[in-house]
């Protein structure tokens, strides 16, 4: 009788070697101890702290290596430039294999930041590398407020604004920056 698909006359045949196989084709759980993630965490902070990247900062939130506070500050030549913006950053136990969640604590008037805080920005979501660590997603969470991807806006109404860049500026000076910034020959 023939074999076909591991059949043979209407009955299953049960092989060794089909079944070692499936047993082994079972991909494992990637499981991250949380001493690996403590240690990976705390070496970014020291990174972060000796790399001298102006406008960047974030440290621990008290006690908890998982919670983050970070500073970003608007870059220069950009409608955002003189502006300050607080983050949060929570860390799953799985890091670095699945991404930070990351929001503007600050208000951000910007077309890939929703009314929330949250960010559209692909390598916190689908673009996400266990390469990544925190000094790179501030910095391109500071890219981002210079170079938004208008395309794929979480705020329609930033989105239409951002092509005039005077208009912009000024909606993001009335919101953000202090009354002393904005006093022009005082």
């Amino acid at each position: 009788m023939a074999t076909v698909n591991g059949y043979q006359s209407n009955t299953p045949v049960a092989s060794p070697t089909a079944t070692t196989a499936t047993k082994q084709s079972v991909n494992p759980v990637k499981t991250v101890d949380s001493q690996s993630v403590l240690k990976r965490l705390q070496s970014e902070l020291m990174a972060l702290m000796m790399s001298g990247d102006s406008g960047i900062s974030a440290f621990p939130e008290e006690d908890n290596i998982f919670s983050w506070k970070g500073t970003i500050h608007g870059s220069k030549d950009t409608v955002f430039e003189g502006t300050e913006y607080k983050l949060s950053l929570y860390f799953p136990n799985d890091y670095p294999f699945k991404p930070p969640k990351v929001k503007f604590e600050t208000g951000c008037f910007h077309p890939n930041v929703d009314v929330y805080g949250n960010i559209c920005l692909d390598i916190l979501q689908d673009k996400w590398s266990s390469a990544y660590d925190v000094r790179t997603i501030l910095i391109s969470i500071q890219s981002l407020l210079g170079e938004p991807n208008i395309s794929s806006p979480l705020n329609s109404q930033a989105a239409q604004l951002w092509c005039n860049q005077e208009e912009y500026r000024k909606m993001v000076e009335k919101l953000y920056k202090p009354p002393s910034a904005r006093i022009e020959g005082v």
